[in-house]
């Protein structure tokens, strides 16, 4: 049986009415598969998924943003709370192009403080 949060939900995976997020080991590294919008109501549950990831302690963290429609100020101040925060004993590598995704971190100036890839394979990639 799949561990699950106080909402009921697998810890594994936060699915939502407008997105979701994927946890995955791929070799000792934790990606985060975000889809929809990143937005109030799916932020807390990356930050959950960030948590958890961090607590088997693998060697990098990724959040893949290729597949988020939108971008909202508190998905972006969850990407900073993984790079600085208690989720912060693994480096973070965030994957993030185009206009829906890369636009609004160029504008708050998130790419001076966050490593930014373009595919999830590259930042794969040590």
């Amino acid at each position: 049986m799949a561990e699950r949060d106080v909402t009921g939900d697998a810890l594994g995976d936060a699915v939502g009415p407008a997105g979701s997020v994927v946890l995955e080991d791929r070799a000792g590294v934790a990606v985060l598969r975000v889809e929809g919008a990143l937005d109030l109501a799916l932020a807390p549950k990356l930050r959950q998924l960030a948590e958890r990831a961090t607590r088997s302690r693998p060697a990098l963290l990724v959040i893949d943003l290729t597949d988020v429609t939108f971008l909202a100020s508190a998905g972006m101040a969850e990407l900073v709370r993984a790079h600085r925060g208690q989720t912060a004993a693994a480096p973070l590598r965030v994957v993030a192009s185009g206009r829906i995704t890369l636009r609004p971190l160029e504008l708050t100036r998130l790419t001076d403080e966050l490593a930014i890839y373009p595919s999830l394979s590259e930042a794969l990639a040590r």
